[in-house]
């Protein structure tokens, strides 16, 4: 049941950044509901192998390469869902951003830790 509030968050949350942030398109909540599902996908299977091979770099930068991997995650989502289009890197940065902060927030207040 967590999983399914948390796609629900996670969409959600999708589709209202699309209203916020200028260079991310969601035509409609259908297709925020299949970046969620998609961004969950790359994030449990490419997101773990990206960060091995990038060890290096994630060292020298003291963690902060984590974001550039989580902004080719949110272009690789783009890549695969023809109604989600974000405009470049630095608006996919900025949407991963605020996608991990907002689904911690709303996580944290809607699941329960039982």
């Amino acid at each position: 049941m967590n999983f399914i509030i948390k796609l629900f968050i996670s969409s959600i949350i999708v589709f209202a950044l699309s209203y916020f942030l200028p260079g991310v398109h969601v035509t409609t909540i259908s297709a925020a509901l299949w970046v969620a599902i998609v961004l969950g996908i790359l994030n449990s299977f490419l997101k773990p192998v990206l960060v091995f091979l990038t060890i290096p770099v994630t060292f020298f930068t003291l963690g902060l390469f984590l974001l550039v991997i989580n902004a080719i995650i949110v272009l690789i989502c783009d890549y695969f869902i023809p109604e989600f289009h974000v405009d470049g890197f630095f608006t996919a940065l900025l949407f991963s951003i605020l996608l991990s902060v907002s689904q911690s927030i709303l996580n944290k207040i809607f699941i329960s830790d039982k």
